[in-house]
This record gives structure tokens, C-alpha cells and sequence, in this order.
């Protein structure tokens, strides 16, 4: 069996520990879980998990590149004793100990192990919330392993044991254990890791156990209550943040920093320092336990079942792709992982408040529809792709009535997603190329018509000039090509008028200078960016996988289109 494998079947003893651990805080009116952090927490255990579908062959190729070139004392059979099996655990935990101390010690290890610690819950889901990057640096503690002629298999099936053992412990509800706590990772004394206190911070860094601590001088007990999280909050439910957050405050400070050594110094030095210079410019301000407050956005009890019941399905489609996934080719992997991450980013955004349950349908129905053309589902392509548009329009219909009734914005909005329909639908079957293009030149003239109402006719005449100039590039490039000669007058058409509603776009952003009108140049754009793909599939030469380009630019502009028109209304409103 496959590590994804073996982590689906522990998933259930898993969900139980956590069940049970509800149950008696509750019991104990001690309880600490909240429904959006352990989704939160949870949530970014399975991208860690997906992810690892493609970094695994990073961590599992070096070791064994190393152990087949330099171990020392290769295909020992004293690895495959008992005795074997325990040395090379104790040895993976004790590289673990300093792979782990580094995450604490240096900003890049950090920018990788900081998921693991923005909770400001600690319950077993804390345990669940990983990291997805850690894999990229990590593997270089484990080279000695390797050196010493540990096998692959030997190495790989203690890693998942270490890993295992370190659930149990992110819970407040076991106290201390008295001899057990002296030698081994327990609740206790990992409780101390997670917290923030001063006297707290970087200690206690054991996965199974303990003892290198006391060894090597990083040992704290638990004497005081723990305040969990981190020094700088994450403060956001978005995963793809919560694992760049600290990557992305390191490559601005090295960017800012004016001394060469520092924009490098910067990324392996102790987290938290900075260069004087961009301390000065740039400051932060100062820890103040005091001052800590837990991040919890409201939430409706809408919400509250959506995100849970979204939480559940896209559970069981992580299972289903962690189970197979390794017998996959890397590329179809690619495309089911595109869908796991939109989904998780949609449920954190929708319980941040950032976006609505219609529009985090939308996004999901619309990454649903690419994948499953690209994966050749044809049967739930043909589900997926009209009820996106049909969602959108639906989402459109919602705010207008919210908002008081539809206006001409509205139903310029609504029409130009019907025709788009109407469109997508002519596309999916053979023969209709014609209709689904005058479809989609309706669309896009309803469009132009749309963002014509806030701002001047094209009031960027550079932008004008730009997407004119890239059409007629592209028309010339598909002509070239062995554009059919009956289809010339069509697409030139087509071309035209998807370069004006660019440009009206560019021009309308430049005129209302606010972030929704910037993602509606950025949506038109990327109709640009889909078509062109299109027709240089069909008319030049086929490309790799398509679907995914095709339609994941067209669903990418739509949604922006969607999303940044209502949020320019609500602003007008």
C-alpha cells in the first residue's frame, strides 16, 4: 500500500479521536474545537496530503538517489530485524528533532512549518493542519539516514509511524503523565511547543521523543497556561495563504532591504528578524500577549452548513483521489488537485466572508466542469458546464433582488451569461462550431454594452490600440495556420469585437480605478487568453490537454467578469 493510502484508512480512527475528544469537553464544559478553524486545520492537513502526491517523488527520489550512490552499508539485513526497526525510528526522530528545531530557528524552514502552528485552537484537528511545502527543504535532515544505508522502505515506513505517533498529542484534554512525560512526546509537554508565551517559545521540539530536548537544551515544562497560535496571527481561513503568508513577508523584505548581504540573510536568519533599514521603514509592531485576540468572522448558520457539508464532500473527494493517485499519471493528478484547491479556497473564503455561497458554487461548479472534460467524463461535462452558467446567473438574480430589484446593469449581466450559455451549449456537441461562435459574439457584444455603462467609450486608447494590435496578430497567426476558408469572416468578426470588449474593459478600469473594475479588465483578458488557446487548437495544431487551458481561462474570466461587476454595484449601490 501507498503512504496516501495507508493515511485514507487511519482517516476514520482519526475522525473517531476527534469525536471522542468533542464529546468530553464537552462533557467536561472544557470544549475546544470551533467549526471553522477545525475546517480550517483540517482542511489544510488534506492539501498537505494532495500535494504530497507530487513532493513525495522530491523526498522519496533524493533518499534513494543517496542511499543507492554513498550508503555506507547498503542492503544490510540488520534493518529488517526488530532491533533494525527500532534504531532506524529512533534515528528518523532524532533528524526529525533538528528538522523540526530548524523550522523554529531559521525563516526559511519557518515559512514552511508556520502552518502547523496558526491555530489558535489546540485539539486533535490541530494535529491534521500541515504544511504543503515542507517537503521541498526537509528531505536534507534525512540524508544521513540514508548515508547509513537505511533502506527506502525501512525509512519510508518509520517516517509514517513518527508522523502517526504525533496525533494523539494536540489535545487539552490529557494531563500531565508523570514518568511517561520525561521521556516521550505527550500532550504536556507538546502543549508547550504550540503556545506563544514567552517562556514557551521554542522549546520541546521531540516527535516521539522527548529526551533530545533534554539533551540538547530546548526543554520547557508546562508550568503556566498555554496561549496558542502565532506571533504574527495568520487571521484568514485561505490555505493558499496560510502556507505563503511567511514566503511572501521574506521576498518583500528582501526585496526592500538596500544591502545585498541582508536580501540573502533575511531568509535564513532566526524568524522574526529584519534588515534596520526595512525595520525602519516598514515597522511591525511589538508581541503583546495581552493583546491577543482569536480570529472568528461571523458566520451564519447558512454558512455554517454549507462549509460543513462541503467539508464532508470534499473529504470523501480527497479520499477517492489519495487512493488512486499514485497510479495516476502526474498530469491527470494536476487536474483533480486544481479542483481539491479551488474547492478548500472557496470554503475558507466563504467563511471568511470574502465571497458567497453562490459564487463559491460557481467557482466549484466551473473548476468541475473543465476537470471532467479533461479527465473525458463527457456525461457530468455535460452537467457541469451549463449549470455554471445557469449558477451565475442565478448569482446575479440574488444580489439584484437583494439590492433592491434588477437594474439595466443586471440584466445586461444576466444576458450576456445566457448567451455564454447558449453558447457552451453548442460547443459541447459536434457540428454546432457556427452557432456557438455567433452565441459567444452576442455575449461578448452585451458585454461591451455592459461595461459601457459606468465609462466613456474605450477611454484608454493605448488599451484600444494594444488588443486591436494582439487580434489582428492572432488572426494573421490562425490564418497562417490553416484557417478553413468559409470560417475567416466569422472569426475576424469574432476577433474584432473580443479585442473591443478588452479594451473597453482596460478603459473602464482606468477610468473607475478600483480593485472590481480591475478584475473585470483582468476577466477580459483572460476571454482573450481562452479563445486564443481555442483556436489554435482547432485551427494550428493540437495542443496537451486542451480542456484545462481552454477552460480554465474561460471560467477564470467569467467568474471575474461575475464577481467584480457585483462588487462595483454594491460599491455604487
Amino acid at each position: 500500500m501507498s503512504p496516501s493510502q495507508i493515511i485514507v484508512l487511519a482517516t476514520p480512527v482519526f475522525f473517531a479521536l476527534i469525536a471522542v475528544e468533542y464529546a468530553i469537553g464537552l462533557k467536561r464544559q472544557r470544549n475546544t474545537y470551533r467549526l471553522d478553524d477545525a475546517i480550517s486545520s483540517i482542511g489544510l492537513g488534506m492539501l498537505s496530503q494532495i500535494s504530497a502526491v507530487f513532493t513525495r517523488l522530491l523526498r522519496v527520489g533524493i533518499y534513494t538517489a543517496v542511499y543507492s550512490a554513498v550508503a555506507i552499508w547498503p542492503d544490510h539485513p540488520f534493518w529488517t530485524t526488530l532491533p533494525g526497526w527500532l534504531l532506524a525510528l529512533v534515528f528518523y526522530d532524532f533528524c526529525y528533532y533538528w528538522l523540526h528545531r530548524a523550522g523554529h530557528e531559521s525563516a526559511i524552514f519557518w515559512a514552511a512549518h508556520v502552518v502547523h502552528h496558526q491555530s489558535q485552537d489546540y485539539n486533535l484537528s490541530t494535529a491534521l493542519r500541515q504544511t504543503s511545502s515542507g517537503a521541498l527543504l526537509g528531505w536534507v535532515f534525512y540524508l544521513p539516514m540514508a548515508v547509513a544505508g537505511v533502506p527506502p522502505l525501512v525509512f519510508g515506513v518509520v517516517a509514517l509511524i513518527d508522523l502517526l505517533y504525533q496525533f494523539w498529542v494536540h489535545t487539552e484534554q490529557v494531563g500531565k503523565l508523570g514518568w511517561f512525560d520525561r521521556w516521550f512526546c505527550s500532550p504536556s509537554n507538546h502543549r508547550v511547543h504550540h503556545a506563544v508565551n514567552d517562556r514557551y517559545v521554542d522549546r520541546n521540539y521531540g516527535g516521539i521523543l522527548i529526551v533530545w530536548d533534554r539533551l540538547f537544551g530546548s526543554f520547557r515544562e508546562e508550568d503556566e497556561p498555554c496561549v496558542y497560535g502565532t506571533r504574527k496571527p495568520l487571521n484568514s481561513w485561505d490555505p493558499l495563504w496560510a502556507n505563503g503568508e511567511v514566503y511572501w513577508g521574506l521576498l518583500k523584505d528582501s526585496w526592500h532591504t538596500r544591502r545585498w548581504a541582508d536580501k540573502l540573510r533575511v531568509w535564513f536568519k532566526p524568524p522574526g528578524w529584519r534588515p534596520a533599514d526595512v525595520a525602519a521603514r516598514f515597522p511591525s509592531p511589538a508581541f503583546d500577549i495581552d493583546r491577543v485576540q482569536r480570529y472568528a468572522p461571523p458566520m451564519s448558520r447558512g454558512v455554517q452548513w454549507f462549509a460543513g457539508l462541503q467539508f464532508i464532500a470534499l473529504l470523501a473527494g480527497v479520499a477517492g483521489f489519495l487512493w488512486v493517485a499514485d497510479g495516476w499519471p502526474l498530469a491527470r493528478s494536476a487536474v483533480v488537485f486544481a479542483v481539491l484547491l479551488l474547492a478548500l479556497w472557496a470554503i475558507g473564503a466563504v467563511m471568511q466572508g470574502r465571497i458567497s455561497i453562490g459564487e463559491a458554487l460557481m467557482i466549484e461548479s466551473g473548476a468541475l466542469a473543465m476537470a471532467t472534460a479533461a479527465l473525458g467524463a463527457v456525461e457530468l461535462h455535460r452537467l457541469f458546464k451549463p449549470l455554471t452558467m445557469g449558477i451565475a446567473m442565478a448569482v446575479v438574480f440574488a444580489h439584484a433582488r437583494g439590492a433592491g430589484g434588477l437594474r439595466r446593469v443586471d440584466l445586461l449581466l444576466m444576458g450576456a451569461l445566457a448567451f455564454s450559455l447558449a453558447g457552451d451549449a453548442f460547443l459541447m456537441f459536434p457540428g454546432y462550431f457556427i452557432p456557438g461562435l455567433v452565441a459567444f459574439l452576442i455575449a461578448h457584444l452585451t458585454y461591451i454594452a455592459l461595461l459601457r455603462q459606468d465609462a466613456s467609450w474605450f477611454a484608454s486608447r493605448r488599451a484600444l490600440l494594444a488588443t486591436l494590435g494582439i487580434g489582428a496578430a492572432m488572426y494573421t497567426f490562425l490564418w497562417q495556420g490553416g484557417l478553413p476558408a468559409g470560417l475567416r469572416a466569422p472569426v475576424a468578426a469574432y476577433v474584432l469585437v473580443i479585442a473591443l470588449m478588452a479594451a473597453q474593459a482596460i478603459g473602464r478600469a482606468r477610468v473607475l480605478r478600483n480593485r472590481a473594475a480591475f478584475a473585470v479588465a483582468l476577466g477580459a483578458g483572460f476571454f482573450m487568453l481562452s479563445d486564443s488557446v481555442l483556436a489554435i487548437n482547432r485551427f494550428v495544431a493540437p495542443l496537451p490537454m486542451p480542456q484545462v487551458w481552454v477552460l480554465g481561462t474561460y471560467y477564470a474570466a467569467q467568474v471575474l467578469i461575475v464577481m467584480g461587476m457585483l462588487r462595483g454595484e454594491r460599491a455604487v449601490r
